[in-house]
């Protein structure tokens, strides 16, 4: 059985059309398999549609402290003790701010009388979509919540953990960014394509993921989205990639249709409009690559 190949779709910079390109890519693979990797702001599923309601499950991040106000003595030990600001007075005794704790735990080890411990704390969410279609892995986290990284691996976990038999090509709409959460995305993937904009923010994070995967030696391959709106800056990049031994695989042009099509849930190959034709030649460029990457 051939190992399944895995597509991640990145960005560094948000708002590059990252998550347009991934669900043309869906859309002209047929994948059986993805995944979105934005769990801060999830919006794969909008374009995507599944018939089926997905299979959702609690997500658990970091503990969070609790005080029991029948043991605490109000010494305030545990206030003062914390970096975070995230104990409060409340009517005699003291409470914890969830938002505020990080979790760090500094508070059970100072109270005298073992008033304040930590629990497991829902965090977000999990979402799995599972039909003959195939299987899509989703998640969001609860503000103020952190330990992305962490629901980027469960994300992807679900996902290949429900695979179809036979499933050879995944992808997955990476998180935006050089954190944690795209170390999570890169990790295990064959192929990342960068989807990078022609701004001076576009140029300097393109700069930036790349050096990301390349520490976590994966392989990559960049593309420009809305090419035409500073063709010098689209130079630049290119310049950048032949510097760099970078496959360039195509330039997608600022298109209102483009608009029109996310706006009415659809994907840009599902509109006779410029952007679509491209993507498809950028698409095709893309999967050559994928066929020869290195495992």
């Amino acid at each position: 059985m051939a190992r399944m190949k895995q597509l991640v779709i990145v960005s560094g910079k948000g708002g590059t059309g990252k998550t347009t390109v991934a669900g043309a890519f869906l859309k002209l693979s047929g994948a059986k398999a993805y995944a979105d990797c934005d769990v801060d702001a999830p919006n794969l599923h909008l374009i995507i549609h599944h018939p089926v309601e997905p299979a959702r499950m609690d997500y658990y991040g970091m503990p969070k402290a609790v005080i029991n106000p029948e043991v605490c003595t109000a010494c305030g030990r545990c206030a003062q003790n914390c970096r975070f600001h995230a104990i409060l007075p409340d009517e005699g005794k003291y409470r914890v701010d969830p938002y505020a704790c990080e979790g760090c735990g500094v508070c059970t080890a100072v109270c005298c009388v073992g008033a304040v411990g930590l629990r497991p704390s829902v965090s977000g969410f999990l979402q799995l979509y599972s039909d003959s279609l195939g299987v899509f892995s989703t998640a969001q986290l609860k503000t103020g919540a952190g330990a992305t990284g962490l629901l980027v691996t469960q994300v992807k976990r679900l996902m290949r953990g429900n695979v179809k038999p036979g499933t050879t090509f995944a992808v997955a709409d990476g998180s935006p960014g050089i954190g944690c959460p795209v170390i999570a995305s890169l990790n295990g993937a064959d192929l990342a394509l960068i989807v990078t904009e022609p701004s001076l923010s576009g140029l300097s994070d393109l700069a930036r993921i790349v050096k990301t995967a390349e520490t976590l030696r994966v392989q990559t391959a960049v593309c420009v989205n809305k090419y035409d709106i500073d063709p010098g800056i689209t130079e630049k990049i290119r310049s950048f990639c032949d510097a760099n031994e970078l496959p360039f695989v195509g330039c997608i042009p600022f298109d209102p249709e483009a608009v029109a099509a996310v706006n009415a849930g659809e994907t840009i190959v599902e509109r006779d409009c410029p952007s679509g034709t491209a993507v498809r030649e950028v698409f095709q460029n893309t999967m050559r690559l994928l066929e020869t990457a290195l495992v």
